[in-house]
């Protein structure tokens, strides 16, 4: 089986470690893998900001600098091309998808696209307190406060983030929209501090089936995300099990993902997500 890694960033990461991304791939290299995603978070919209609530930083540094695009492009060919023998680089973006600017990022999209030729869609952000954005992988306090209080309960949460989920699969984002969906369970990033469900109620799942009936039509893949796994209090892959058996009856393929943001994560939980997976061929 090809041994792939499909999400990853770069020191052009504002959140990140700083770390080079030529000491990444190196590591990647000695671990055997044999493909390598680049996809850093995209530029948010510049009027995203008058949207968005919370933590300054989970603004600030939720993605890389507009004014970076050219230099990242630079650097990552260079790899690509450096390393060619040893590993194949892939170089592209993750995106976020954010409604209101469906069209901002379709644009983003046309122009940048064709220097990529692998890019991830997420959801970060979500609709909550004062009809703002609240970054919702940022800080206990923001997802409290901006998120969680203005829910139900947490099913109301997931049924918010489903929703958002499925309305980026359905998205008309342009010939270059991405083909990966991310992390499709972001929302139980604080799953532990909060105590929230660790199951879906019969509404979530039928979001969940939505989502998956989609990704499945479009011929789209999911994010097989270890991160999850390394978050103090989340301990669980994105996606859920539960999800991931879903996606294997409808032969959905996926891809691993450490979403390193170090040297360190690069390759993390590779063993445990492949064992998730075990006899199901769709692993890419």
């Amino acid at each position: 089986m090809l041994k792939r890694e499909g999400h990853s960033h770069t020191e052009f990461c504002p959140h990140g470690s700083g770390d080079d991304v030529e000491l990444m791939i190196q590591k990647a290299i000695k671990l055997g893998f044999q493909e390598y995603s680049i996809t850093e978070h995209a530029p948010l919209p510049p009027d995203f900001s008058a949207h968005y609530e919370g933590q300054t930083t989970g603004l600030t540094e939720a993605s890389m600098a507009a004014s970076d695009l050219d230099a990242y492009f630079a650097k990552m060919n260079r790899m690509r091309q450096k390393y060619a023998d040893q590993i194949q680089i892939h170089i592209g973006f993750e995106v976020d998808y954010l409604p209101e600017f469906t069209e901002w990022t379709k644009d983003f999209l046309n122009e940048y696209g064709p220097q990529t030729d692998e890019n991830l869609l997420s959801v970060h952000f979500l609709k909550g307190k004062n009809n703002h954005y609240w970054c919702v992988d940022d800080t206990v306090a923001d997802f409290q406060e901006g998120l969680l209080s203005q829910a139900a309960d947490s099913q109301a949460l997931y049924v918010s983030y489903f929703k958002q989920v499925l309305a980026s699969v359905n998205a008309d984002l342009g010939q270059f929209a991405p083909r990966r969906i991310a992390h499709m369970t972001l929302i139980k990033k604080f799953q532990d501090y909060f105590d929230l469900d660790h199951s879906f109620s019969v509404q979530n799942e039928r979001l969940i089936n939505g989502i998956l009936l989609a990704v499945k039509a479009q011929g789209r893949q999911l994010d097989l995300n270890a991160a999850g796994l390394y978050k103090t209090y989340c301990n669980e892959q994105y996606p859920t099990l539960e999800i991931i058996k879903m996606a294997k009856l409808l032969k959905i393929p996926f891809v691993y993902g450490s979403d390193a943001h170090s040297i360190d994560a690069v390759g993390q939980g590779y063993n445990c997500m492949a064992s998730l997976v075990d006899g199901y061929q769709d692993l890419a």
